[in-house]
């Protein structure tokens, strides 16, 4: 843990960090000690899941995943008897992903390539009818990064091809409510509480995870070393703009829907786009 990732986590998650003191090791939620963390929490909600593979039903050919992680979308996507690549950056996700490819029937796990990569700057040659980019993971993207992606996303969608993502309105922030706290039940039976910071126009949000209970001050003063915290930080801009980056882009908005709520204050949307002729 660097120095400068712990005085990047604002408000309480901050402050409870610094009470945990040297007990505490702070991770990316992305790097090797984060991605079993993301990968309990990250498949709590089946809403959005659903919603994804339904749409994926209206499209044909083989489909393209974008920061597939630890296969939260994968495996339901691979039900739909479709070939299938899944592109992922962290090499700890890849892990996990291959790893849960490993318990299903193997012509299922046939159909699926795992490959490393960048969503903002990849290569593979071919085309696709549906590239998807869920669990709202453009908002891990800047500007540059962004438009890089779309620029590879035109790339490799084939004809008639559908590009489909999700997106997150974070509206309930305010300047007088800049904090969030959850608590999740991982899929593993683990509980986690997650903070999550923004500060009124700033262009990122920060995340925060810690092992829960960990706030009343028996748990702290016994807490054994070392204590596992995320943290990560993530894009905040309205939904408006990511359409009109797509439309700037080349790719034809066809489709934006609101997902049923997750019973969080995230409001996410749908997006579905071809390339324009």
């Amino acid at each position: 843990m660097t120095a400068d990732l712990r005085a990047a986590v604002p408000g309480r998650a901050g402050a409870l960090l610094a009470e945990l003191g040297g007990k505490a090791v702070l991770h990316d939620l992305y790097d090797e000690a984060g991605a079993p963390v993301y990968h309990a929490i990250a498949g709590t909600s089946p809403l959005e899941v659903r919603e994804l593979v339904a749409a994926l039903r209206s499209t044909s050919g083989p489909v393209l995943e974008l920061a597939a992680g630890s296969g939260r979308l994968t495996m339901p996507m691979l039900t739909l008897g479709r070939e299938l690549v899944a592109l992922e950056l962290a090499p700890a996700m890849i892990r996990i992903l291959e790893e849960r490819l490993q318990t299903v029937p193997a012509a299922r796990r046939s159909r699926c390539t795992v490959v490393p990569g960048d969503m903002s700057d990849f290569d593979l040659g071919r085309e696709f009818g549906a590239i998807v980019l869920g669990a709202t993971s453009v908002s891990l993207l800047d500007a540059t990064g962004r438009a890089g992606l779309y620029r590879c996303v035109r790339r490799h969608l084939a004809p008639g091809g559908k590009f489909l993502l999700t997106a997150v309105d974070v509206p309930d922030f305010g300047s007088s409510t800049t904090e969030q706290v959850m608590d999740v039940d991982g899929a593993d039976g683990t509980r986690f509480r997650m903070y999550e910071h923004w500060t009124e126009g700033a262009d990122v949000r920060t995340v925060t995870v810690f092992p829960h209970p960990l706030e009343t001050a028996e748990p702290l003063e016994t807490a054994e070393p070392p204590v596992t915290v995320c943290t990560t930080r993530i894009g905040v801009f309205p939904v408006a703009q990511l359409e009109a980056e797509l439309a700037h882009a080349g790719l034809v908005l066809t489709d934006s829907r609101p997902l049923p709520p997750a019973g969080t204050h995230h409001h996410d949307v749908l997006l579905v786009a071809e390339a324009a002729a």
